[in-house]
């Protein structure tokens, strides 16, 4: 079966089951009231990335993980932010969004079957996002709030710039050397 025919029964597939959901939500009583007491509305933000992870795997798209990680993952900080009321932690955040870039990647790589390069190019990026957060958050936990581990944060966030600085001194030594070869005419 080719690339393009199995998009479309995937994509078929997916909005006849996200139909027949919505529509047994509608029609079956206990469901309704259990969809309606487990999915706050940020839920339906990681279902979303969930759907378009099952797309990168059922479909054979491993593109498609990059934007399932994007989606789930801010929808994991939406959900966080709704259930304990600190949106001001939007401030700090926001830097993990690049990590679920990266995590998305490594997915990406892993669905391949690639799994060096999932670890090479999807590593370096959650690493540097979550470094990011505990220094951003450290510095604006105080004004914003947040998880009480942010605020304890603040007396290492040096030590976080100290490993980002050496992860990025190291990690050209550990870069793969690529061979050029010339082309012989």
């Amino acid at each position: 079966m080719n690339r393009r025919r199995r998009r479309s029964i995937t994509f078929g597939v997916l909005l006849i089951l996200i139909g027949g959901w919505f529509l047994a939500v509608e029609l079956i009583e206990p469901l309704n009231n259990w969809a309606n007491a487990f999915a706050e509305w940020p839920m339906w933000i990681v279902a979303v990335g969930v759907l378009f992870l099952i797309a990168a795997l059922v479909g054979g798209t491993p593109g498609l993980a990059v934007p399932a990680a994007v989606i789930s993952g801010i929808g994991g900080i939406l959900y966080y932010q709704n259930a304990t009321g600190e949106w001001g932690t939007w401030a700090y955040a926001w830097a993990l969004i690049p990590g679920f870039v990266s995590v998305g990647v490594a997915i990406q790589y892993l669905l391949n079957g690639n799994f060096r390069q999932a670890l090479r190019e999807g590593g370096g990026g959650i690493l540097a996002s979550l470094i990011m957060f505990g220094v951003f958050g450290a510095f604006l936990h105080p004004f914003v709030g947040g998880p009480e581990f942010m605020g304890q944060l603040s007396a290492y966030w040096p030590v976080l710039l100290i490993f980002l600085g050496l992860w990025i001194l190291v990690k050209p030594i550990f870069k793969r050397k690529r061979r050029v070869e010339a082309d012989v005419v």
